[in-house]
């Protein structure tokens, strides 16, 4: 019978292939998207192209233009400070009809047409997780991606986790606050939590496994609950307890607030990176920065 796949009979040209890269590459294996004749990546380094060779029995090049000549998807997954070379490179390669995917942080869909003189572009934000496949990326795709292209591009992220297609591209460089850079504010909180476990006198290894598995439950809870989380921090909250305790401290030492405020951060680092990437340099953050009551009355 023949294959039914979005990927069947289709060529995946992997730019630039990292941790996150690999990542995709291992899980679209894994699934059967594609197999590994389907695949071609392009590396720098001799030593890593034999380690993707090895690992995943695909071919590789040191050439990027080499690498997307041909193929029908070209994912790129290179650092935003490389674009500007690498894009001469494939401007001349890529044909109306291949799809490109982007994982670029900060490369708007204008930037990369421009640059690339393409304009089917599918603007993705991973997150850590998607390595282990317990990923969540929010994508966005131009008018010119067809709905197979639509479909190529659902089987490619759904095998990182969930995925989430969005029709404004300003919510892709959103989610890169909330989604992308989630796991970094998590894994803080969880160093501090073991820290403070640490500090109450449990040795690190048992405040390590007592943390993490309070978290992975307590994630696990709120999804399969239903509840508004409020809802379930209220349940837990008795009147006068240590719960009640450990929450006002919380509070008066401006949890909220230092946790919005990181989030417009990474939201405006996020927008910066894409003027810089469209228009040249822009303002230092320090003029551009808001306070919260002026962000209240801008929204």
């Amino acid at each position: 019978m023949a294959s039914t796949t979005p990927f069947a009979g289709a060529r995946l040209a992997i730019i630039g292939t990292g941790a996150m890269a690999e990542a995709m590459l291992a899980g679209m294996l894994h699934r059967g998207v594609v197999q590994p004749g389907q695949v071609i990546c392009s590396h720098p380094r001799a030593q890593r192209r034999e380690e993707l060779q090895r690992e995943h029995g695909v071919a590789t090049t040191p050439a990027n233009a080499e690498a997307a000549a041909g193929a029908d998807v070209v994912l790129l997954a290179i650092k935003p400070q490389m674009l500007p070379e690498v894009m001469p490179e494939l401007r001349t390669t890529l044909d109306g009809e291949q799809l490109l995917v982007s994982i670029i942080a900060g490369a708007s869909t204008r930037a990369l047409r421009a640059g690339l003189d393409h304009p089917a572009i599918v603007r993705c934000m991973p997150n850590t997780p998607a390595q282990i496949g317990q990923g969540v990326t929010v994508w966005y795709a131009t008018a010119e991606v067809t709905g197979e292209g639509k479909g190529r591009t659902r089987s490619m992220l759904g095998a990182l986790g969930r995925e989430f297609e969005v029709h404004d591209e300003r919510q892709v460089a959103m989610a890169t606050a909330v989604s992308g850079t989630g796991p970094t504010y998590i894994f803080l909180f969880i160093e501090a939590l073991v820290d403070a476990a640490v500090h109450l006198g449990f040795p690190r290894h048992v405040a390590r496994e007592l943390v993490l598995d309070t978290m992975q439950g307590s994630a696990a809870f709120a999804l399969s609950s239903g509840h508004h989380v409020a809802q379930l921090r209220d349940m837990v909250t008795s009147p006068g307890g240590t719960s009640a305790e450990a929450l006002y401290q919380l509070e008066r030492g401006r949890l909220r607030t230092v946790v919005s405020d990181a989030v417009w951060a990474a939201f405006e680092r996020t927008e910066q990176l894409e003027r810089l990437l469209e228009e040249g340099p822009a303002p230092p953050p320090s003029q551009r920065r808001t306070t919260n009551g002026e962000r209240g009355r801008n929204r």
